[in-house]
């Protein structure tokens, strides 16, 4: 069985696993018909497992280990990138990513959660979780951005603000709300993407945006589906049942209006082919970008406002 392998993928696994089984044999027997049949039939699952997740399914997904960073997705489409550090008043934190890049001739500032791919790439990156000196230096980096009139791309994938003492007595909430209300008037676009989950203000303090981008198999929400099940049941066993009710998933959303696209990923998660991910991503990004940079400042800021203002109003 193969590695990181979800409940809901074992069956095409064991299938994909008989197909190997059946090359090697190849040589000695004509099965090339058998192999066809069941490569067929691989495929027909794919689509109708994939095709119909459940929305624990796609929070699965969305943290997938194999997934692709914020790094990842920076070197892959980009050009030129000149990673900075620091908030110039307590330290680099290592959870956020950001500094100016090429995409293609385009010259953007890019700031992103990171996580870590084995425990000890987790610590130094505090498992994608950032303090309080994380979003002041995403601002000071936004600030940057603004002043050389470079738009701005920020990529979400955080399980939360860290919840640490420290990061409290430093002033987690201050950061966060600062950047939320600097981000609604910042003169450059903003283009948001959420490429894994997108948890609680850890995500929202880099959220705010001209655009709102999902990944299809990603999640954003206010509250984690184990932490919901846990403050509703006092348990984490009712996590399936929070994510169908917290309705989290890139559909969702659109509906909702809260995002504005949703960007498709391979047939199996964007895990499945890194590149043609980083691709579509970047066709999308230049695409959005090229109108984003037709509009105004007064205007961008304005259509801003009026975009967050909706959120959240009902009619019954």
């Amino acid at each position: 069985m193969a590695k990181n392998v979800l409940d809901f993928e074992k069956p095409i696994i064991e299938l994909e696993n008989k197909i190997e089984e059946m090359r090697k044999h190849e040589t000695m027997l004509d099965i090339s018909k058998e192999i066809k049949t069941l490569e067929d039939k691989v495929l027909q699952l794919k689509e109708s497992i994939y095709n119909n997740l459940t929305r624990w399914q796609r929070v699965q997904l969305a943290r997938h280990p194999e997934r692709p960073y914020t790094l990842d997705y920076i070197y892959m489409m980009t050009t030129d990138f000149i990673e900075l550090h620091g908030d110039r008043n307590y330290k680099d934190d290592h959870a956020i990513v950001s500094g100016f890049a090429k995409l293609d001739n385009q010259k953007v500032m890019i700031i992103g959660h990171q996580k870590g791919r084995d425990t000890k790439t987790n610590l130094y990156r505090n498992f994608g979780m950032p303090n309080p000196e994380g979003y002041r230096k995403a601002l000071r980096m936004m600030k940057l951005a603004e002043k050389f009139n470079v738009p701005v791309i920020t990529m979400l994938d955080t399980p939360g603000a860290y919840p640490g003492l420290e990061a409290e007595q430093r002033g987690q909430a201050e950061a966060i709300a600062r950047n939320l209300l600097e981000m609604s008037r910042l003169k450059v676009p903003i283009i948001v993407v959420i490429i894994g989950e997108g948890a609680s203000g850890g995500a929202l303090g880099i959220g705010v945006g001209d655009r709102i981008l999902m990944l299809q198999n990603t999640w954003y929400s206010v509250i984690s589906p184990e932490s919901c099940s846990s403050i509703l049941w006092r348990s984490w066993e009712y996590k399936e049942q929070a994510a169908e009710a917290l309705k989290l998933t890139a559909e969702d959303l659109l509906e909702q209006k809260i995002i504005d696209r949703i960007i498709p990923e391979p047939l199996g998660g964007a895990h499945k082919d890194h590149q043609q991910m980083a691709n579509t991503l970047k066709s999308v990004l230049l695409e959005e970008l090229n109108n984003l940079l037709k509009i105004k400042p007064e205007k961008l800021i304005s259509s801003r406002l009026e975009k967050f203002g909706k959120m959240g109003v009902f009619e019954e």
